[in-house]
């Protein structure tokens, strides 16, 4: 297994286990701003690995992509960025 592979998936968990943390507190109705602030650092830490993953895909699969003399394989890569990123703006 990959370094990279290894610490997406370490912070994977972390975030998993804070997803568990976050269901405790409202099964113990705890105070919702505190719930709203642990689902902010959640969210927060699944931005961060998407940007690592988002690294990889551009340094292994975009480049290779781009540098291919398949133009198809680069307007479908292209396309396949474009359209993650209209996704998250919606």
């Amino acid at each position: 297994m990959s370094s990279h592979k290894e610490q997406v998936q370490q912070r994977l968990r972390t975030i998993e286990g804070h997803v568990r943390g976050i269901y405790r507190m409202v099964e113990q109705d705890s105070y919702c701003i505190d719930v709203l602030m642990q689902m902010d650092a959640v969210q927060k830490a699944l931005d961060q690995v998407g940007r690592m993953v988002m690294d990889q895909h551009l340094h292994g699969c975009v480049t290779t992509a781009i540098r291919s003399d398949d133009a198809v394989e680069r307007e479908r890569v292209i396309g396949e960025l474009m359209q993650v990123f209209s996704e998250r703006r919606k």
